[in-house]
């Protein structure tokens, strides 16, 4: 099939979010200049630079309850966030934390998990991840939208903290596997890691 964006695609479900995956899981703690904590997933969620290390994640759309979405909104005041990594053993966890909870929620209780000090930020990081960065805002770009109403923003930092259990390390190297890491798909579904393979990048002469 081929469709056009602007003129529907005529399937029951969107197939655009199917077809850009796996995406990995922007699972971001920030606070409001008041200290209220706030623990949100975002798919649209990657890095994007080596030197400085840089991450961006997109924020899409209202929250539920009105007006803009606690996470950035928090960003904004503060110029601080944390990304900890949604595994495995913590994904009822990670879904408990996209409800669109009234603010002033603190989602690290509805999930059941456990604040853990930043070392450079002033961020609560979640202790249960295996992995977590320690960003600063770097830009806040509002992308095109259709709607005003739906805005799209996208939220670049600057990693300037790296937590990585000791666990996950081996041969001097991380080792992904051990991780557990999830990635959102389209819809309602996820996935976990699957087989890991290994390719040398060629050179030229």
């Amino acid at each position: 099939m081929f469709y056009r964006p602007c003129d529907g695609h005529g399937l029951r479900l969107d197939p655009f979010n199917a077809i850009v995956v796996p995406r990995p899981i922007g699972w971001v703690s920030s606070v409001d200049r008041d200290g209220l904590v706030n623990l949100a997933p975002f798919s649209f969620f990657n890095a994007v630079a080596y030197r400085p290390p840089q991450v961006a994640f997109s924020a899409t759309g209202p929250h539920a309850l009105g007006g803009a979405k606690d996470s950035l909104r928090n960003i904004e005041e503060t110029g601080e966030f944390a990304v900890n990594l949604a595994s495995w053993p913590l994904r009822e966890a990670v879904n408990a934390t996209s409800a669109p909870a009234p603010h002033g929620t603190d989602e690290f209780e509805l999930a059941g998990l456990t604040k853990a000090p930043a070392r450079i930020v002033r961020v609560p990081l979640v202790a249960e991840s295996p992995a977590q960065l320690e960003c600063t805002l770097v830009e806040v770009v509002r992308l095109r939208a259709t709607d005003p109403a739906r805005p799209n923003t996208l939220v670049v930092g600057e990693v300037v903290g790296v937590h990585i259990s000791d666990d996950a390390i081996a041969g001097g190297a991380l080792d992904t596997r051990r991780l557990e890491p999830i990635a959102r798909l389209g819809y309602d579904e996820y996935s976990r890691l699957g087989e890991v393979f290994s390719m040398t990048r060629p050179g030229w002469p």
